[in-house]
């Protein structure tokens, strides 16, 4: 494979995947509000959620693996699996590492969700807020195009779109089971503590 071909590859699937992460979030908070309209019931908000966010990872490790084997850049495995491993764009790089990693860590409990219990997968499966910031400003801090118009483009469209599906989440979701436990807990404690 020739190294501009390389080069492309490794961007397009850069821009593809913060594309597609951005929708997958969106959609997994549109899945958490409990969003269903008319012919569009909510399993198919679910099973979109999780096909997309297996795309996702096909294109990440499309841009991981063209990105490690680009002999301009010489990153190599330490640099692809290691955060903040490289000698190239260490700190921009590194920020890619540590998404990919939370976004395995997503992905690895959703695989073992049935066996590590409901609780214990919800608590990890909220990396995936922490790997969608991470990734963009990987992407702004080491893509090639990142301050061309359409990357910017692309880069807003995303940004705005989560930041609005997070607005939305926080104004219409419903009282998070886990948040209305240890709210009561807190509120029993301050009134134990007042007897």
């Amino acid at each position: 494979m020739n190294n501009q071909l390389l080069w492309y590859v490794t961007r397009g699937a850069g821009a593809v995947t913060i594309v597609l992460l951005s929708v997958v979030v969106v959609l997994g908070l549109a899945a958490r509000v409990r969003f269903e309209g008319r012919g569009w019931p909510r399993f198919l908000s679910a099973t979109l959620h999780r096909d997309l966010a297996l795309m996702t990872l096909v294109f990440l490790g499309l841009h991981i693996v063209t990105a490690g084997v680009d002999p301009f850049t010489h990153l190599g495995i330490v640099a692809t699996t290691v955060p903040f491993g490289s000698y190239y764009r260490t700190f921009w790089l590194g920020l890619g590492t540590v998404s990919f990693e939370l976004i395995l860590a997503v992905i690895a409990t959703s695989l073992l969700r049935r066996f590590i219990g409901h609780r214990a997968w919800r608590s990890i499966h909220w990396l995936a807020y922490a790997a969608w910031p991470v990734a963009v400003l990987h992407g702004i801090g080491t893509g090639t195009d990142a301050f061309s118009w359409w990357m910017l483009g692309i880069t807003a469209v995303c940004v705005v779109s989560v930041i609005t599906a997070v607005l939305w989440r926080l104004r219409v979701a419903p009282a998070d089971p886990l948040d209305e436990e240890r709210r009561l807990a807190t509120r029993r404690a301050a009134i134990g503590a007042m007897q």
